[in-house]
């Protein structure tokens, strides 16, 4: 009978699941819906190339930030920069982040196919997100209102646009609708006349119209240059330096075959 529980005890020790934020010893990613299609772009091809498996998660670039330093994964994904108190939670835990900037990103200021708008300025779009510019007709469209969307409070794009547009402290409009990701956004829009909604550049399509911004449209060249004015970076966070696999992972992005995968999904290369 000893014998038997000893086994049995020693199966378990065995064979039990090791709680490192990585499974099947391969690399966790959670974070931003943004960054999401790169992440999950550079896993197929990460695990292609070197046989080591990558798991992609998108629950928002807030909740990335709580994986990594509760140590449920091994990088964060996020659309903008870890906050502060952020960076303090993970010092009580003994998680370091470090800031990985893996490609460049344009939110883009979308209206459905039929707005006849061709730009606003950001001051509008901080007026209309404030409430304080309700009709389309008082930027230039037609005597119609306009449909704000939003972003989820837990969004990096919806951090990135409250600081980028709206200026902080600034509240917006309790009439905005909310939705949870760049993809939700788009149907929204793309089948609401007078919606106004953001996105991240990679996922504009011919479903919604593209507005300028202080007359500059966003593209590789104007946001690589900073005149279009809603541009950021997208970033990955370790714990501290990468090292092993996960350093090579965080290092795709300064590789060709890195360059292109974010260019092919409509982000900018760094």
């Amino acid at each position: 009978m000893i014998l038997k529980r000893i086994l049995l005890l020693l199966t378990v020790l065995l064979f039990a699941p090791v709680d490192g934020g990585a499974a099947d010893g391969g690399i966790v990613i959670d974070g931003s819906t943004t960054v999401g299609p790169i992440a999950k772009s550079f896993a197929a091809y990460f695990t292609g190339r070197y046989g080591v498996p990558v798991t992609v998660s998108e629950s928002g670039s807030g909740n990335g930030a709580k994986s990594l330093i509760n140590g449920t994964c091994d990088i964060a994904a996020m659309s903008r920069a870890m906050k502060s108190r952020e960076i303090a939670a993970g010092a009580t835990k003994g998680v370091s982040p470090k800031e990985h900037v893996i490609a460049l990103d344009g939110i883009a200021i979308v209206a459905h196919p039929s707005n006849p708008v061709p730009s606003i300025t950001k001051a509008q779009i901080a007026a209309i997100y404030q409430g304080r510019i309700t009709r389309w007709n008082a930027v230039g469209g037609p005597n119609a209102r306009i449909v704000v969307i939003q972003r989820e409070s837990n969004s990096g794009t919806q951090g990135s646009f409250r600081e980028l547009v709206m200026g902080k402290g600034v509240k917006i409009t309790r009439d905005a609708e909310t939705q949870a990701s760049n993809g939700a956004v788009k149907n929204r829009v793309s089948s609401t006349p007078g919606a106004i909604g953001f996105l991240g550049l990679g996922f504009v399509d011919s479903s919604v119209k593209v507005l300028g911004v202080n007359g500059v449209m966003p593209s590789p060249a104007t946001i690589q240059n900073g005149s279009y004015p809603v541009s950021r970076p997208l970033y990955m966070y370790t714990d501290g330096e990468p090292k092993g696999e996960v350093k090579r992972f965080i290092g795709l992005p300064e590789t060709v075959d890195g360059k292109r995968i974010v260019e092919e999904l409509g982000f900018i290369a760094k």
